[in-house]
């Protein structure tokens, strides 16, 4: 097996494994799945912005994010208003119901993080991890 091979290997398994770990405090704790998480914490992060911004964000369909932001809406934890600037696209935003579970959801991320991340590497090998994987995103982004 290559080298790329084993590295592809090592990061697909682990990134499963994580997200799995993660969904699953989610859920139990939160009643909140991740990708759920994912597009609030953009929400929250950014406050209204359209969801061709969230598809973007996230490298996925309008459509996908239009569904997600549907069921997002349908559980009451965002809403989704005009947008002044174009009267065809409309603004999605958290509610006040939305802003508290993420509260909640984000303590329960960062702490499943900890454990998983946080307690194995040390803060130097989390920051050339993480641009590494920031490096290739981008060197990926600009080639598609």
């Amino acid at each position: 097996m290559s080298d790329l091979e084993l590295f592809f290997d090592h990061l697909v398994r682990y990134e499963i494994q994580l997200w799995d770990a993660v969904d699953a405090r989610l859920r139990a704790e939160c009643d909140l799945q991740l990708t759920w998480f994912e597009v609030m914490r953009l929400l929250g992060n950014r406050g209204a912005c359209r969801v061709q911004d969230v598809a973007t964000e996230f490298g996925i369909t309008t459509g996908g994010a239009s569904k997600a932001v549907d069921r997002i809406e349908a559980a009451g934890y965002c809403r989704r208003s005009a947008n002044p600037a174009n009267r065809r696209s409309s603004l999605v935003e958290l509610t006040g119901a939305g802003r508290r579970v993420l509260r909640r959801a984000v303590v329960v991320f960062e702490d499943e993080l900890q454990q998983r991340v946080g307690a194995v590497l040390a803060g130097p090998e989390i920051d050339q991890l993480s641009r590494a994987l920031a490096t290739l995103r981008d060197a990926r982004g600009a080639r598609t």
